[in-house]
């Protein structure tokens, strides 16, 4: 893992004013073991506090937000100079806000400012913000796109009736979104910002701040209304799955929503975590370390889509990992050519082994999504890696397609069966006659 979010709730580091200081909130010593284990933090702030607002408590535009950034009454511009002030040294990426975009009367909605408020909030805090520290990163806050697929275009297309926002980037540097549940979107969401950035002529890397799709089966933790019904299996195939279609779209970095249940989730509510409260695993724990250990140092990916099967290739220097996984309701067979003179096949468990191409190629045996006819697939069955010493030439994408693919439907292993059968009379046979012949062979 290389990095974490950390949420700085302004409500709770400034509870009663702005000289209300909450060090308990972000204490320093979590902060400090977390880069000293090797995680970088990344901070998101949101949350209005109630003294700080005319509006809604949490959701409410900051009262002064329009005032100069250095004036006392601005308290957006005084708390963020504050914050990067106190955390700037070790903090180098702020979040500013949280899902935007779901409208004010629907659940889970967070800002009820309109679209040129929002814009003014990312402003104070990108100005104030590089006063502090220069080098600070700010990231427009987690988008779930389907409340709103055109909050972004109408983002920027307030933000550009500022003319002084073409000129510095629409005082922004990442794009952050939420995706959850189907990893097959990501191509839809991911796709559909870099085309927005593209037509205000902005090049800005997307970061997917949350992603999972939480298990309604555990007994630990049982769902009792699901969005949808995934399973704890379902689940470390999501993982796999998406961090691979996300790699092959350029996104820059991608986090799971959330690493453990804490606090632990009320009874009957959806559970988020690859690790329980008690700190027992899930298994989409362990096919995230199959991703730390068989996606890292990715440098570039590229994916096949076939009706059948998906392919994702990871370009790792001097290894390549190849994702494959089945999309229907079939299982299928892949015939894919091999890069190196052996592989190690892993499957979303974690289990290795090796692998020995024949003609130099290998077969896989793709496991179906688990889904029913009538039902919607939402995502393909079990993922397999194949890890190999060897680098990718992306140049050369006939030498890493598939050769064959095939989901056998009920129909096609009837179909396979006979023709498997009539090969096996076939060879019976025949070996019968070469036997006959060689006994006469003998004979004579």
């Amino acid at each position: 893992m290389g990095w974490e979010r950390i949420i700085f709730y302004w409500s709770e580091i400034e509870r009663n004013g702005p000289d209300d200081w909450n060090w308990f909130h972000a204490p320093n010593e979590r902060i400090n073991d977390e880069i000293a284990r090797g995680r970088e933090v990344v901070g998101l702030i949101a949350h209005t506090p109630k003294w700080a607002t005319d509006g809604i408590e949490g959701a409410g535009v900051p009262r002064g937000l329009y005032l100069p950034i250095h004036d006392p009454s601005n308290y957006w511009a005084q708390y963020i100079r504050y914050l990067i002030t106190v955390y700037g040294d070790r903090v180098h990426h702020w979040i500013i806000w949280n899902e935007p975009d779901i409208p004010l009367d629907t659940f889970g909605a967070q800002w009820q400012g309109s679209n040129a408020d929002y814009y003014q909030l990312v402003k104070v805090a990108y100005l104030v913000a590089h006063e502090v520290q220069p080098d600070v990163v700010i990231h427009l806050g987690g988008l779930t796109y389907w409340h709103n697929s055109n909050y972004l275009n109408e983002f920027l297309t307030a933000a550009s009736t500022d003319p002084t926002a073409a000129a510095n980037g629409y005082y922004f540097d990442v794009v952050s979104a939420h995706i959850y549940f189907k990893p097959e979107t990501t191509m839809i969401i991911a796709g559909s910002l870099q085309d927005t950035l593209h037509k205000f002529g902005l090049e800005k890397p997307i970061w997917i701040n949350e992603t999972n799709a939480p298990p309604y089966d555990d007994p630990a933790q049982l769902w009792d209304k699901p969005v949808f019904k995934v399973t704890q299996d379902d689940q470390a195939s999501y993982l796999l799955q998406e961090f691979a279609l996300a790699l092959s779209m350029s996104v820059e970095r991608i986090g799971v929503y959330k690493w453990v249940d804490e606090p632990a989730p009320d009874p009957g509510f959806e559970p988020y975590g690859l690790l329980r409260h008690d700190r027992s695993t899930r298994p989409a724990f362990e096919a995230f370390k199959v991703i730390t250990t068989h996606y890292a140092e990715t440098e570039e990916a590229v994916r096949y889509e076939r009706p059948e099967m998906w392919t994702v290739i990871l370009n790792r220097g001097a290894k390549t990992t190849r994702v494959f996984w089945a999309r229907g309701t079939s299982p299928t067979v892949a015939v894919v050519p091999a890069l190196a003179g052996s592989a190690v096949r892993v499957d979303q468990t974690g289990t290795a082994r090796d692998v020995y191409p024949v003609l130099g190629y290998y077969v896989l045996w793709l496991d179906a999504a688990s889904c029913t006819n009538g039902s919607e697939c939402l995502m393909g069955g079990h993922p397999v890696l194949l890890v190999e010493e060897a680098s990718a030439d992306f140049n050369r994408p006939e030498t890493l397609r598939p050769r064959l693919d095939t989901d056998l439907t009920p129909k096609k292993r009837v179909a396979l069966g006979a023709v498997g059968l009539f090969v096996l009379a076939a060879g019976i046979t025949g070996a019968s006659i070469i036997r006959r012949r060689q006994a006469r062979k003998v004979d004579r």
